[in-house]
């Protein structure tokens, strides 16, 4: 590994990507002296203590009740980039953001996460329950130690029970979850769905996973080997999802091809399948041997991740990761 680009990603200024460096490139243990004082910086500087500071005394972002629609400044995508940047649970104002989603965001009869709460009752509707917003959270909670929660442990069966990996089946799947968002379902699944409910079962901690979680992985694996990641499964010639070319950090409810690759690499998933796309991620190497942000969504958070257009830290972090994992 180049090591002035391992000098680069090792700087102080960014706590974060250190931390993920720290233990995930040079694969420090969570218990060696420099990667716990990493991870006390996290809270004390960078994007994360800014975050917080941020907060309302009730533990959301912004205004309450647009918790998830005001993209990407209210509480659920915070929460999310605060899980991303590897926050933890021992802090007041973690806690507080989790807990604020587990109450309004969360439906309490299915665990799945609504995109809008109940004007009488505060919680959850089960109207709005969508599948992308639901792995996010799950992903979300169990990076924030909240793995032996039994409401994220619902929010866990909700996935392994709903989540198709359909493509393009003639008969969609039916039933009232499946009915009030074709788009999310319909006879081919949302591949955003399919991401985020990957991404947050591959986040709980392989101790923690029960035979239906580790069956259901492996059924959201096949779906991306089958389309190996971005084609279109039908016609292997075309590309289906353009956008998910160009990569970015933090994704939200969107994906690409360098977060799923990511994502397969911490489950151990080895195939050809996935070639097309490791060479993806090799060809956007940049001469200085960094990875530049091709998809940001700085103007609309709260506080700014990098710079669109300019080697990014975490693309970086991340692409050298999967070449770790398959070349």
């Amino acid at each position: 590994m180049d090591t002035a680009i391992l000098d680069w990603l090792l700087e102080k200024d960014d706590p974060s990507v250190r931390y993920e460096t720290l233990t995930t490139l040079l694969g420090l243990h969570e218990d060696d002296p420099l990667v716990l004082e990493t991870r006390s910086e996290i809270m004390k500087n960078g994007v994360v203590r800014h975050i917080l500071d941020l907060q309302e005394p009730g533990g959301y972002w912004g205004v309450p009740h647009t918790f998830y629609t005001a993209k990407y400044s209210g509480t659920v995508w915070n929460v999310l980039i605060l899980a991303e940047m590897g926050a933890h649970k021992d802090d007041l104002k973690v806690r507080y953001g989790c807990e604020f989603l587990l109450s309004h965001s969360m439906e309490p009869e299915s665990g799945g996460f609504s995109t809008g709460e109940s004007r009488k009752t505060n919680r959850g509707l089960s109207s709005l329950v969508i599948p992308c917003l639901t792995g996010n959270m799950v992903y979300a909670l169990s990076k924030l130690g909240y793995g032996q929660d039994e409401r994220l442990k619902k929010s866990i069966e909700w996935i392994c029970t709903y989540q198709q990996s359909d493509d393009g089946e003639s008969v969609p799947p039916q039933g009232e979850m499946y009915d009030r968002y074709r788009y999310c379902w319909g006879s081919h699944s949302c591949h955003m769905g399919v991401a985020k409910a990957l991404k947050g079962l591959a986040a709980i901690p392989t101790h923690m996973r029960n035979e239906l979680v580790n069956h259901k992985i492996e059924q959201l694996v096949e779906y991306f080997l089958k389309h190996r990641i971005f084609k279109k499964s039908h016609d292997l010639n075309k590309i289906s999802k353009p956008g998910w070319t160009k990569f970015g950090f933090p994704l939200m409810y969107q994906s690409d091809v360098l977060e799923i690759l990511d994502i397969l690499a911490s489950l151990h998933i080895h195939s050809p399948d996935l070639d097309e796309a490791i060479s993806l991620v090799e060809k956007k190497r940049t001469p200085d041997g960094t990875w530049k942000m091709e998809n940001s969504f700085n103007d609309r958070l709260l506080v700014p991740i990098e710079t669109k257009g300019l080697p990014s830290k975490w693309i970086t972090l991340k692409a050298l990761r999967v070449l770790k994992t398959y070349r």
